[in-house]
């Protein structure tokens, strides 16, 4: 699976972002058989799951850091994920990295730990 990520950059406290993912090259699979997240990662800390939307069904979770300020969504038409990032803060800033995977993992944290992940788009908030 080959993921790419876009929609990354710079931005105030309080703005607004939306990452997009493009994912491709599912071999014998189909979209809809993937899990498809979003985590980050910090300069010295470790890596942080963000989101996660079900390919299938559309079924969202959320970190609690992010609840109510991220919204993941999809289209399934064009095998494209979204992470749309309201009310950024400080420390969202991170290397946002989109990753997908066929299993379901029993907490958002572990979505880091997907199969296939992209190269990732940095987001920086000041």
């Amino acid at each position: 699976v080959q993921l790419v990520e876009s929609g990354g950059g710079s931005v105030q406290a309080g703005g607004s972002l939306r990452l997009s993912c493009v994912a491709s090259r599912f071999g014998s699979c189909t979209y809809n058989w993937y899990d498809l997240s979003w985590f980050r990662q910090a300069p010295g800390k470790e890596r942080e799951g963000v989101a996660a939307i079900d390919g299938g069904d559309g079924s969202t979770y959320y970190a609690d850091s992010v609840k109510g300020r991220f919204t993941i969504s999809q289209e399934n038409a064009k095998n494209t994920v979204y992470l749309q990032m309201n009310g950024l803060k400080p420390e969202d800033s991170a290397k946002y990295y989109c990753a997908a995977d066929v299993w379901r993992p029993s907490a958002v944290s572990l979505v880091s730990y997907f199969s296939y992940r992209g190269q990732g788009t940095q987001v920086t908030v000041s």
